[in-house]
């Protein structure tokens, strides 16, 4: 009995045997032409698919819209694969990859998963590319055999033109193209291909380089004047004025072959400077309290810059490569530099309306009524600009004819001065056309009392009819 049934198993188990080994060989057979189990290629799954239907999947799903190129100045050109009749073909990529695949080892992919990425065969009408590439924009320059090598001006200074490097190799540049649309590339870098060289100079060139060197070299200026709140630069574009030129324009040359700055050049950019900015008696446009904006002129306010002082200054600086923002001397400073000097801290006087405001920090102090120069005996306060040049208490005002007692005084141009009148009752409207004073502003006591503690010497002051 046990003998019987020992045979029974033996059978059985020859019979598995067999039928596993005969799947086995079968699915070795079948994947000699397949791809194995847990297979995936560029994302695609190809377990049992053969060649031709992977290669029909990928295809499909291949996007090449074509190549952008981008030149030395990082212009961009477009080259569509349909215009080049792009195609391509994963056939011998796959067919290399089967090969690789050892069928009678199928059973190893049961137990991992295979992901690879393979590159296609590409195709293209070398002829249609040969089209497409000559019409290149960056072809016309690279065709010019005029190559320019001077130095030229321009609105920033004496530039070197250059035409000499950066040369584009044709051929090379042909090559980099078609190989990167061989290989599927969406963009190419001609400069980083190395598609650019630079030609040999002649000794008439080297000469303009020796030049441009000395020019260069003259308009690396880093001098910056604080004007204010303005900024001015002594850059190439200021520089450039400065280079001695012949008739002809090339370049003015010392016996040791250098080349030469304009005497003159420095002092006239200073008075240059000065014309800008020297406000002393200057036209002023002001915002009044009550009647808008007006146009002011005369006055003894303002900055006037010290020129002399400051031409010996920058040739000195300028010759010395200095860098650095420099603040000028000046002959007269007001409370601010730049061309609004007036600032927003400043006593108002409006001589048609007969009105005094004080304003500090632009916020309005003081409003009060006063009386200005008579001007029916000609003696009217005159307009303009001025500044409390001195601030004195219990002083006496003499003039032809008269002695008079002032608590303030505070003077603003020449004899003309704030201050109070106790001799007056009333102030404002019409007083000065027949009753004024000599030219100086009476202010009743109270309202000089609060301005003469407030007001700081140098504050200007702005008068107007």
């Amino acid at each position: 009995m046990k003998k019987h049934l020992f045979r029974n198993i033996s059978i059985i188990l020859l019979i598995i045997t067999v039928q596993f080994v005969i799947a086995y060989i079968g699915l070795a057979f079948y994947y000699r032409n397949a791809f194995e189990y847990g297979t995936w290629i560029n994302r695609i799954y190809c377990t049992g698919k053969n060649i031709e239907e992977v290669n029909r999947e990928l295809v499909s799903q291949f996007d090449y819209a074509g190549l952008t190129i981008y030149d030395k100045d990082q212009n961009a050109y477009w080259i569509a694969a349909a215009d080049v009749g792009y195609q391509c073909d994963f056939q011998d990529s796959l067919e290399a990859y089967l090969e690789r695949q050892d069928a009678w080892l199928w059973v190893d992919s049961l137990w991992k998963v295979r992901k690879e990425e393979i590159q296609p065969m590409v195709f293209y009408d070398e002829t249609a590319f040969e089209e497409r590439f000559s019409l290149m924009p960056f072809l016309a320059e690279a065709e010019s055999m005029d190559r320019e090598f001077a130095i030229i001006r321009t609105e920033q200074g004496y530039e070197l033109l250059n035409e000499c490097n950066g040369v584009l190799d044709v051929e090379k540049a042909k090559q980099v193209v078609a190989d990167a649309l061989y290989n599927g590339e969406t963009a190419v870098s001609l400069s980083e291909a190395g598609c650019y060289y630079d030609m040999e100079l002649t000794g008439e060139m080297r000469n303009i380089e020796r030049q441009w060197e000395q020019v260069r070299d003259l308009q690396d200026c880093h001098i910056v004047y604080q004007m204010g709140e303005d900024l001015i630069p002594i850059d190439s574009s200021v520089v450039c004025d400065w280079i001695l030129l012949n008739e002809d324009g090339s370049f003015a040359l010392d016996d040791t072959g250098a080349i030469q700055l304009r005497e003159e050049a420095i002092p006239e950019f200073i008075a240059w400077l000065a014309a800008q900015y020297d406000t002393v008696g200057c036209a002023r446009q002001f915002q009044t309290t009550n009647r808008g904006i007006i146009t002011i002129e005369g006055g003894i306010y303002g900055n006037k810059l010290d020129q002399e002082t400051e031409t010996a200054y920058l040739t000195e600086a300028f010759w010395n490569k200095k860098d650095e923002v420099h603040t000028p001397a000046y002959l007269q400073s007001a409370m601010q530099q730049g061309k609004d000097d007036i600032g927003d801290t400043y006593v108002e006087i409006d001589m048609g309306e007969q009105m005094m405001y004080y304003y500090q920090n632009g916020e309005l102090q003081i409003e009060t009524p006063v009386v200005t120069g008579n001007t029916s005996r000609r003696m009217g306060t005159p307009s303009g600009v001025n500044y409390v040049y001195q601030k004195q208490t219990n002083r006496i005002l003499r003039g032809e004819g008269y002695a008079s007692h002032v608590n303030f005084w505070m003077p603003v141009k020449g004899n003309i001065g704030i201050h109070d009148a106790s001799w007056r009752s009333k102030y404002g409207g019409t007083i000065y056309q027949t009753n004024g004073s000599h030219g100086c502003i009476n202010t009743p006591y109270n309202a000089m009392e609060q301005i003469y503690d407030m007001v700081e010497v140098g504050t200007p002051v702005v008068m107007y009819y």
